[in-house]
């Protein structure tokens, strides 16, 4: 299947550390502890896609300077293209992250002057295979199934061209307070499948995520919930919580959000209905957590199928 995804590229560098709060020393040795690789929102979602079998076309912007020819070249070596990664900046974005032995994580992320940047209509037109200047085949269904527009500022200029298109929008808005955030409302209003984390709402997860719905009218809203799984919430229906689905031992959490998002948009858009899709992303994302890096750990689709006939047991959806 094709999809389009649009989003950030960093370097990541990650540090386990023993336990947070951090106790101040001058210098520690945590041997086999550091590592650095290229991540990023749109790299794990691209990824993630592109394991279970998927044609992701990934646009974003990296700068032009060692961390880019990084960049291009790590993602060369999985199969992404690189034709609409574009160095518009002088900078590439970078990352470091801190994670205990229970998997939880400190994000630091330095965007550079990522968010002053815009990425051209023209290539994002170009990656859908359609003319900029016919408007006739501006308005003929693309080949992509969906839009996976992540929450950068690039985007947002992107959104009503996808929607005038008829296109599919998928975006995960992370960690929300508000649900009039101005920073994201744009891409909440756009959304038909809308991600998010209950870290920091401002409501319980169902009362959030059917107030996002009545004021956004996104057709599926899914939060995030760690260990506690994810909620699911489907137009004209109630919300459903999918426990979360054990199958290895957690060494790092970062990422795992991109990962319930990636799989279950890829399930959902293979035909699988909500509920199936969310079991399903639930393994996949389980099985992404053994990993250390963001954009590490993905299985393939067999990969998952294997694991949930180990995990039924766990499997069973609850309706609130």
């Amino acid at each position: 299947m094709k999809f389009l995804v649009s989003g950030l590229v960093n370097i990541e560098t990650t540090l386990r550390v023993e336990a947070f709060p951090i106790e101040y020393s001058p210098v520690r040795y945590p041997f086999g502890g550091v590592s650095s690789s290229v991540s990023g929102v749109g790299v794990n979602v691209a990824k993630a896609l592109k394991a279970l079998g998927d044609e992701p076309c990934f646009l974003s912007i990296v700068g032009d300077d060692e961390g880019g020819r990084e960049a291009l070249d790590a993602l060369g070596r999985v199969g992404l293209e690189t034709d609409h990664v574009l160095p518009l900046m002088a900078e590439t974005a970078r990352s470091v992250i801190l994670y205990d032995g229970t998997g939880r994580r400190q994000i630091h992320v330095d965007l550079k002057d990522i968010q002053e940047r815009r990425y051209p209509h023209e290539k994002f037109l170009d990656a859908l295979r359609i003319s900029q200047g016919d408007e006739k085949h501006l308005a003929a269904p693309p080949c992509t199934l969906a839009a996976i527009l992540c929450n950068i500022n690039f985007n947002r200029s992107l959104l009503p061209l996808a929607k005038r298109m008829g296109i599919p929008i998928c975006s995960d808005v992370h960690v929300l307070s508000d649900p009039d955030d101005a920073y994201n409302a744009d891409f909440m209003k756009a959304a038909d499948i809308l991600f998010l984390s209950d870290e920091g709402l401002w409501a319980p997860p169902a009362e959030a995520a059917r107030e996002l719905m009545d004021k956004y009218g996104c057709r599926i809203v899914v939060v995030g919930m760690g260990a506690r799984g994810a909620l699911l919430l489907e137009k004209g229906g109630n919300s459903l919580i999918q426990p979360a689905i054990i199958t290895r031992l957690i060494v790092s959490t970062i990422g795992a959000g991109d990962a319930l998002f990636a799989s279950f948009v890829h399930y959902l858009f293979a035909g699988c209905g909500a509920r199936d899709s969310l079991i399903r992303a639930s393994a996949f994302a389980s099985w992404k957590i053994g990993a250390r890096g963001a954009a590490e750990g993905f299985l393939d689709a067999d990969g998952i199928e294997a694991l949930l006939v180990e995990a039924a047991a766990g499997l069973n959806p609850t309706e609130g």
